[in-house]
């Protein structure tokens, strides 16, 4: 399993990439593969104000619901309407094509890098 170096992670297995000042967030391929193939995804609606570790959305699986959690206190800029399309490409892409929603970051806390959060996924 592939873990980007260059994003930042949660302990929730969300993955957020910055850009100025605005971030992009994901589930990670760990979250994905847990998850099992995904059927569904309900994001943000955009325009929508978020806190940093509250749920702001879900994703369904064949086994199960998990919310998704916004890693940053901000406001919805974007939503990816590919994945509420074509859900499975979270389980496809993660990283890419797969990404969930775009947030303009108000403040954010401090996320692992990918050394912590490889060893998040390692340790059970």
């Amino acid at each position: 399993m592939t873990i980007p170096q260059h994003l930042r992670y949660t302990k929730e297995h969300e993955w957020i990439s910055v850009d100025g000042d605005v971030a992009t967030v994901g589930i990670t391929a760990f979250a994905a593969e847990a998850l099992g193939d995904v059927v569904f995804v309900e994001l943000p609606e955009a325009g929508s104000e978020v806190s940093a570790g509250t749920p702001c959305g879900e994703i369904e699986s064949t086994k199960s619901v998990s919310e998704i959690y916004a890693p940053v206190d901000g406001e919805i800029t974007e939503v990816n309407q590919a994945v509420i399309d074509t859900p499975e490409s979270v389980n496809s892409d993660p990283y890419e094509q797969g990404w969930l929603f775009k947030v303009r970051v108000e403040s954010m806390p401090e996320l692992m890098d990918a050394a912590a959060y490889t060893a998040l996924t390692q340790e059970g």
